[in-house]
């Protein structure tokens, strides 16, 4: 399944970090419906004042988790590790460039490129995974995306990448969708190890 992997690129929160946030509380503040894109419904809304309004609250809320930012268990020492062998690796979020350097001064994340809201359209959309992709001259198909949620799974897919899903509860409703799933990073660690050992 991880034969010819060149490149590993992530999802940020939820994947490699944890920022404890409650993301119904966020919809029920700025009053997205049930069953909306957060990011669409910002978007979509009529007036520009209700769109500042409402950007506004979602950053000071990914800012305050951002602040708060843990590693997940064992993504720090699987970047560390990707480093030594040479493996190409990135990250992709929904998150801001502001919220990422927040973390990555706090958790002391290593020198990674980084593709954010507003470098491309916010996933399931493919731009982002593909113009790294294409930045790192690797071919979609030598890429895998690691995310826990459907929309990361959706733009892997889109983006002709295999996908892994970090779902260290084991209960993701949307776990068919995934090329491999995992619950902990050695996990993905031990599966890219033997491919990288059999090249």
């Amino acid at each position: 399944m991880l034969e010819n992997v060149s490149a590993v690129l992530f999802d940020l929160d939820g994947t490699l970090i944890d920022s404890g946030l409650d993301f119904q509380l966020l919809r029920k503040n700025v009053s997205c419906p049930a069953g909306v894109d957060i990011l669409s419904y910002l978007a979509d809304l009529p007036t520009p004042q209700q769109r500042a309004e409402v950007e506004q609250t979602i950053h000071e809320f990914e800012m305050a988790g951002a602040a708060l930012s843990t590693w997940m268990p064992g993504a720090e020492a699987l970047l560390e590790a990707l480093a030594r062998e040479g493996i190409t690796t990135g990250i992709v979020t929904r998150n801001t460039r502001a919220a990422f350097d927040v973390c990555s001064r706090r958790l002391a994340i290593p020198p990674i490129d980084v593709i954010t809201r507003e470098d491309a359209p916010a996933k399931p959309d493919p731009t982002g995974l593909l113009n790294l992709a294409a930045k790192f001259s690797v071919l979609p198909e030598n890429a895998i995306y690691v995310g826990d949620y459907v929309y990361d799974l959706q733009a892997a897919r889109a983006a002709g990448m295999r996908s892994c899903l970090y779902d260290p509860g084991g209960d993701a409703s949307f776990a068919d969708l995934a090329d491999i799933r995992i619950r902990h990073f050695d996990q993905l660690a031990t599966l890219l190890n033997a491919a990288i050992n059999t090249r």
